[in-house]
């Protein structure tokens, strides 16, 4: 993976060549709207479905409201510090506070972790439905995810190099299988057997009031909508970026809500109002359904779980190259444990980070699977939101913060109102009342993530007291020992 934090300028300063920039509007439409789509709407559409009934697209549609008022402020932030190290750069330019830097940058790795985490739960349903198991039991979904956590720590291991093109083959997979989903919808439609009148229909199972329940769904359906916020990390890489990077954003985010809104319509129109908010494999996602359903006598559902496999693969495996890199990079800062920064012989792969995420992610397999009520994936795609809001909230504050420095020449500048708006709706989300009872799971994972963190954080700092300061050379600093 290359993922690498450097300025243009500095770059040469450090006698080290510019990233090469290779993506043009193409390329980098591409790569955001594959890095959105990824496993969230395979992940969330069937719990929005149980939670809103026929209005199942209006949960799509705010979060979708709230991630572009974020989108503003990364936008304005990139064109103002075109560096690829994302929020935590934003957090350390505003705020200056060496342990707020960490605490940003930690939240990232453990939503990265919890995101792949979702991933594997997904993928090993859709697996083993497609095997021919269509009810699989706890033991066999568990060891599954955790054997495909296992693979993708191996892959880690080999080093592999991020391919942009390879992604755009992934996106037109991940795009080729909603297609179908979408497609199946407007059959169903097409032959008079929908009700298109329940997608105004609200209903709520917890006799909850229309505001509040698109409350909560709109908080499970933001894990479809993050993925955007990972494209910065792509700014030395892009072709004129201050004009490229807004109109790219904006319409990757708008092409994937729409995709979203069409989905949704899809499950409404095929599923059967009865069975709308209980799919036959809760983690396996309401879209195998609407195949099984919609188009009976069709063998697309003999294929269908393998391209969902296929879709969430490369999201989990993207995450896990993020998280352990960046563990790298904090270790190699002086801000973690300096054993998390050693590198693997002639691989150069980061082993120790790897392996130190990817038991992370065993853990809360295993804890999530054996430990509550709560499915792998609503549990930690739900808490890899709560990361993300948490994240996004700093963001939006940061870019009202920057605003006393000037801004470059072209760049982005979006209106005092929408990071105002942005942090508030953001924190918002974030609080108790956006979740279900059953989703307080999720408080108790971050909060445990974090801790961990902070407690290696203080370790660090007592055992090996950094010089200078901790995030000093955030701005270029190289956190890809790869060689490939």
């Amino acid at each position: 993976m290359t993922t690498q934090i450097s300025g243009d300028t500095a770059s040469e300063q450090h006698g080290r060549p510019e990233l090469k920039r290779v993506l043009g509007p193409g390329l980098l439409l591409l790569f955001i709207v594959g890095d959105i789509l990824g496993a969230g709407v395979y992940a969330v559409t069937g719990r929005l479905a149980g939670q809103v009934g026929g209005i199942a697209w209006l949960p799509f549609l705010v979060a979708f409201a709230i991630a572009t008022l974020t989108a503003f402020s990364y936008l304005e932030l990139v064109t103002k510090y075109p560096q690829a190290a994302g929020a935590a750069l934003y957090a350390h330019k505003a705020f200056g506070v060496h342990f707020v830097t960490f605490l940003v940058a930690f939240t990232v790795v453990c939503s990265g972790i919890t995101s792949a985490s979702t991933s594997s739960g997904l993928l090993a349903s859709n697996l083993l439905i497609g095997l021919g198991a269509d009810d699989p039991g706890n033991g066999l979904v568990l060891a599954v995810a955790l054997g495909f956590m296992l693979v993708l720590a191996l892959i880690n291991l080999r080093g592999v190099g991020e391919s942009v093109k390879f992604n755009v083959v992934l996106t037109l997979v991940e795009m080729a299988a909603l297609a179908i989903v979408i497609g199946i919808g407007f059959y169903v439609i097409g032959k008079g057997d929908a009700d298109l009148g329940r997608v105004t229909v609200f209903e709520n199972p917890d006799d909850k009031g229309l505001f509040m329940a698109v409350t909560v769904a709109t908080a499970i359906a933001f894990f479809s909508m993050v993925g955007f916020e990972d494209s910065v990390n792509m700014v030395e890489e892009t072709k004129d970026p201050e004009r490229i990077f807004p109109r790219m954003m904006l319409t990757g985010l708008g092409i994937a809500v729409i995709i979203y809104m069409l989905v949704a319509v899809s499950v409404v129109a095929v599923i059967p109002a009865d069975r709308i908010g209980s799919p036959t494999n809760a983690e396996a996602g309401i879209l195998l359904d609407v195949v099984k359903i919609g188009a009976p006598g069709i063998p697309i559902d003999d294929f269908f779980p393998f391209m969902t496999v296929f879709a969430v693969a490369n999201t989990a495996l993207i995450n896990m190259l993020m998280a352990s890199r960046l563990v790298y990079g904090m270790a190699q800062q002086n801000v973690l444990p300096p054993v998390l920064g050693k590198v693997l012989p002639g691989r150069r792969s980061p082993y120790v980070a790897i392996g130190f995420t990817t038991l992370l992610a065993f853990a809360l397999i295993v804890y999530v699977r054996l430990g509550s009520e709560s499915t792998i994936v609503g549990s930690l795609s739900g808490t890899t939101s709560l990361l993300l809001l948490a994240v996004f909230t700093i963001v939006n504050i940061a870019c009202l913060i920057l605003r006393r420095e000037p801004a470059r020449p072209h760049g982005f500048r979006a209106p005092v109102v929408v990071p105002v708006l942005g942090a508030i709706l953001c924190a918002y989300l974030l609080g108790p009342w956006a979740r279900l009872e059953a989703d307080m799971i999720q408080y108790r994972i971050a909060a445990g993530l974090l801790g961990l963190g902070i407690v290696l954080w203080a370790v660090t700092r007592i055992v090996h007291k950094p010089e200078g300061g901790q995030f000093e050379d955030i701005e270029h600093m190289d956190i890809d020992p790869t060689d490939d």
